[in-house]
């Protein structure tokens, strides 16, 4: 267990971006190389696609039981994208965090500022694309959306990309190893601010009083 796990109480990273920016992505590969990071798996209405595993990619639920759970507050956030509904279930995160993981949640800024309005604390984490052309040249190149979708994804993330300023941090996504790089920096700078580490380090400084600290002798 790390040092920052045995304090307690994990942080909780919000990874915002529009559609087609890879936000996705660079989570998953983020969470593969840090320890004590998890992706938080939402709920959501949609139907599963191809290659998709329930419990797995999300936990995927019928409209009417989202609904269900919407009426409940079962729900940190949720939103409707696309005439989907996606979710993170508070419990599911509050149990993550209590046990000393930290959490990563995927969503969107309707949802980032679902989470702001609770009061929780959060390190929010906004990605950008190169540019409008390149996130344009991406969407068509996912070849799985009819030129409305496209049009109408792309006049989302206009309104979105106007949110940047709502969160602590902005990665581009220029090249995907380079931008999982900078979000391992930004996890790891996290990790290590004083409020964090200040009981390790409180220890290790009682090691320089009371002559602990051990003296070379001169030549």
């Amino acid at each position: 267990m790390s040092s920052k796990a045995a304090q307690g109480r994990g942080l909780l990273f919000i990874v915002s971006a529009p559609s087609g920016t890879g936000k996705t992505t660079l989570v998953e590969r983020l969470v593969h190389l840090v320890p004590n990071l998890r992706m938080s798996r939402s709920y959501t209405s949609r139907p599963a696609r191809t290659g998709e595993s329930d419990g797995v990619d999300y936990n995927f639920v019928s409209r009417a039981k989202f609904a269900a759970m919407v009426e409940a507050t079962e729900f940190l956030e949720w939103a409707d994208v696309f005439g989907h509904c996606y979710g993170t279930a508070a419990t599911d995160t509050e149990a993550l965090l209590a046990a000393g993981q930290d959490v990563v949640l995927v969503i969107d800024v309707q949802g980032a500022r679902q989470v702001r309005t609770r009061g929780i604390e959060t390190v929010g984490i906004f990605v950008l694309p190169p540019s409008a052309a390149v996130l344009e040249q991406r969407l068509r190149g996912r070849s799985k959306d009819s030129e409305e979708q496209i049009v109408h994804r792309l006049e989302i993330a206009c309104r979105e990309v106007a949110e940047f300023a709502q969160y602590e941090y902005v990665v581009v996504n220029d090249e995907v190893e380079a931008a999982v790089e900078r979000l391992q920096g930004i996890v790891m700078a996290e990790r290590a601010k004083v409020k964090l580490m200040r009981r390790d380090a409180e220890k290790i400084i009682e090691t320089f009083k009371h002559g602990k600290a051990t003296q070379r002798k001169p030549v």
